[in-house]
């Protein structure tokens, strides 16, 4: 930092640097900075780091009196360093996602299908389901647990796991159809204070397993295997974009085709958003710009692949690609 007095000193400048933009005199002059050690680049000691030997107890110890004060949530995915060097990743905001919390319910829907979200595993939510039935004095043909179904005369109720790890996913249907008012009663019945309060007990007192996504490189791009079929991913996706991609100038949701199970979306690229004073100024780009993209989606099997391509005249990097898949992942699980 030293030689920046000595620009100003006497009150003259050195002639060599009156041509500098300021804007690039004081990147350098940062950059000087950074060098002798005020401003410590730590991105390569995330490269190097080493999980430490996990803490271990007593056999004899009551494990019911030890839990997690401060949990670390799973990530989705395996870790991926980016193919231009290694730069520690922004955390995303907690509130990036619109999760049905613990006790509550919410509706997910198709063109042809209908269902409803709850904020608790299934071994929470099987015995509400029974309550619901008793309470509406229906006649039982078939009760399984194991199987999560309970038939009656009126309709067929159906309980498995959600997609998000500690929720479950219900569905009512009459002779295979949709059944709107029996959906429609399930969830005044959830939303009702005595289901949720017991339903969100129990689910803060549950330790759910996170699904994981996959990611596979297919050639230069990048693609996300969701577990899960592609009418719940598309309805999920769907439902998170139009909450989530709503900040203007940032990420938006254009478009979404239901027949084709894709997205058209509005977004700044991971490239864009870290790229350096210097590089803005020698490509004469100084400010961000949106990329216009599509989100797809296909089947596979039981599960779904999410790939992303560019709607403009420059193709997406791989690491771009990848950043992307990442954020809706995150919305997902």
């Amino acid at each position: 930092m030293k030689w920046i007095k000595s620009i100003n000193q006497g009150g003259r400048m050195n002639s060599a640097l009156k041509g500098l933009p300021l804007a690039v005199m004081a990147a350098v002059a940062l950059a000087g900075c950074a060098r002798e050690g005020h401003f410590d680049d730590r991105n390569e000691e995330y490269v190097d780091s080493r999980l430490s030997t996990p803490l271990t107890l007593p056999d004899s110890r009551d494990a019911r009196g030890y839990r997690d004060i401060m949990p670390v949530p799973q990530v989705s995915g395996e870790f991926y360093a980016r193919e231009e060097g290694f730069e520690a990743p922004v955390p995303q905001s907690l509130s990036a996602t619109t999760a049905v919390q613990a006790g509550g319910v919410a509706v997910r829907e198709t063109d042809d299908d209908s269902w409803l979200v709850v904020g608790a595993e299934p071994a929470v939510v099987w015995p509400e389901l029974e309550r619901f039935v008793s309470q509406r004095g229906l006649s039982v043909t078939q009760s399984d647990s194991a199987r999560g179904l309970i038939q009656t005369a009126d309709a067929d109720l159906t309980l498995r796991s959600g997609l998000r790890a500690g929720t479950s996913e219900i569905r009512c249907d009459t002779g295979g159809q949709i059944n709107s008012l029996c959906l429609n009663s399930l969830q005044r019945h959830f939303e009702a204070r005595s289901a949720s309060a017991s339903i969100a007990s129990g689910a803060q007192q549950s330790a759910p397993g996170a699904a994981t996504v996959d990611y596979r490189r297919q050639g230069d791009n990048w693609v996300m295997v969701v577990p899960v079929d592609i009418d719940r991913a598309y309805a999920e996706i769907n439902y998170q974009l139009a909450n989530n991609f709503e900040m203007q100038d940032r990420r938006e949701l254009v478009s979404t085709d239901a027949a084709s199970r894709s997205f058209v979306l509005d977004y700044i690229t991971e490239s864009d958003r870290t790229r350096g004073l210097i590089d803005s100024i020698t490509s004469f780009e100084l400010g961000e710009s949106m990329r216009r993209i599509e989100l797809s989606l296909a089947p596979q099997g039981s599960a779904s692949v999410a790939a992303v391509r560019s709607l403009d005249d420059e193709p997406l990097s791989a690491d771009d690609q990848r950043e992307l898949l990442e954020r809706v992942a995150a919305l997902l699980l």
